[in-house]
C-alpha cells in the first residue's frame, strides 16, 4: 500500500523538488570557478550543505586560499550542528540511521521536522526532505555541472545571484526585532569595508567574527534565533 500524503510528506516532497532545482546553479557554478565535474559532484555527496558549497566555490573562485575557503564554509556549517541537537532529541535515530540522520540534516530537512506536531508526522517530515533534497540536489548538482560549458557564462543567467538570493532568503524571515537587525547591518557594513582590503573569504570570517562577539557578550537567550523558520502546522507548498 503506498504512503499517505500526510501534511508533512507533502511539505517535504514540494521542498525536495525546489532545493533539488536550486543545485543546478551550483554546479554551473562550481565548474564556472575551477572546479571539475567529479570535484563539484563530490562536494554534492560529501559537504552537502549548500550554503557552505557556495562560500567555497566562491572564495576558490575570487582567488582565495583553500584554508579561507575551509574557515568560511565551516563558520556557515556550524547551524547544522546546532540542527543536529534538535534532531537527536527529536527523532532519537538508532542504529545505523544516526550517521545518516547526521548527513540529512539541513536547514530544509530540520524545518520540515520541527513545523509538525506529532513525532510520526516529524519522523515524515524529516525523511522525505532530507531524503529528497540529497537526492535531487545531486542529480542537479550534477548536471549542471555537466551544462556548465554549454551554459556559458553563469552571470548571462542570473546564477550568480542565485546564493546571494537565498541567503537573503534564509535570513530575512529571523529579522523581527531591533537586535537582529543590528546585527545583519553591522555584519554586512564590516564585509563591505573590508572587501577593498582583505584577500577573497576574509571578510566573511571577519563578519563571523563580529557576529560571534556581539552573541558572545550579548544578554539574549543562548537561542535565540536558531529553531528553524517553519511554524507548526504550515504547509509552504500550500497544501492542507
Amino acid at each position: 500500500m503506498a504512503p499517505r500524503l500526510t501534511p508533512a510528506v507533502r511539505i517535504g516532497l514540494s521542498i525536495a523538488l525546489a532545493t533539488g532545482l536550486y543545485g543546478v546553479s551550483f554546479g554551473a557554478l562550481a565548474v564556472a570557478s575551477g572546479f571539475s565535474v567529479g570535484q563539484t559532484a563530490a562536494l554534492s555527496l560529501l559537504m552537502f550543505t549548500g550554503g557552505s558549497q557556495f562560500a567555497f566555490i566562491g572564495v576558490i573562485g575570487a582567488g582565495g586560499s583553500g584554508m579561507a575557503a575551509f574557515g568560511a564554509a565551516t563558520l556557515l556549517g556550524i547551524r547544522n550542528a546546532v540542527y543536529g541537537a534538535q534532531i537527536n532529541r527529536m527523532l532519537r535515530p538508532r542504529g545505523w540511521l544516526r550517521p545518516l540522520s547526521a548527513q540529512l540534516t539541513i536547514d530544509e530537512s530540520a524545518a520540515t521536522a520541527a513545523g509538525q506536531d506529532t513525532p510520526a508526522e516529524q519522523r515524515r517530515g524529516f525523511w522525505v526532505a532530507g531524503v529528497g533534497v540529497y537526492l535531487l540536489w545531486n542529480l542537479f548538482t550534477l548536471l549542471g555541472a555537466l551544462l556548465g560549458d554549454a551554459l556559458g557564462d553563469p552571470r548571462r543567467w542570473g546564477l550568480d545571484g542565485a546564493a546571494v538570493a537565498a541567503f537573503l532568503g534564509l535570513l530575512w524571515p529571523r529579522l523581527r526585532a531591533r537586535e537582529p537587525l543590528a546585527i545583519a547591518a553591522t555584519c554586512a557594513l564590516v564585509t563591505v569595508l573590508a572587501l577593498p582590503w582583505a584577500p577573497p573569504g576574509v571578510p566573511i570570517l571577519l563578519a563571523a567574527a563580529v557576529a560571534a562577539l556581539w552573541g558572545w557578550f550579548g544578554r539574549g537567550p543562548a537561542d535565540e534565533g536558531l529553531e528553524p523558520d517553519v511554524t507548526p502546522g504550515h504547509d509552504p507548498a500550500g497544501a492542507r
